[in-house]
């Protein structure tokens, strides 16, 4: 445990950042199965769910959130999927 003020500081900072980190996460996860569940449902605006996703994972890299061989995995995976 953390005796230094700025470290117990720096602490709090870092369980904030990994609970935001883990509710984008979820997020990505929801909507890939939104895609998923489109697609075996064989629904119209499963394309532009795809779009969604696509973007909210773009946007987790640019977050560092995700690595972006980890969003590149996770996009040919979903986009290999609908076909």
């Amino acid at each position: 445990m953390a005796n230094i003020k700025s470290a117990k500081k720096r602490i709090d900072v870092i369980n904030r950042q990994t609970l935001e980190n883990k509710s984008y996460k979820s997020k990505i996860a929801t909507w890939v199965k939104k895609y998923k569940t489109a697609v075996d449902n064989k629904d119209d605006n499963a394309s532009s769910i795809l779009n969604e996703t696509f973007s909210l994972i773009d946007s987790a890299v640019s977050k560092g959130i995700l690595q972006k061989a980890t969003a590149n995995r996770k996009k040919a995976r979903l986009s290999v999927y609908g076909k």
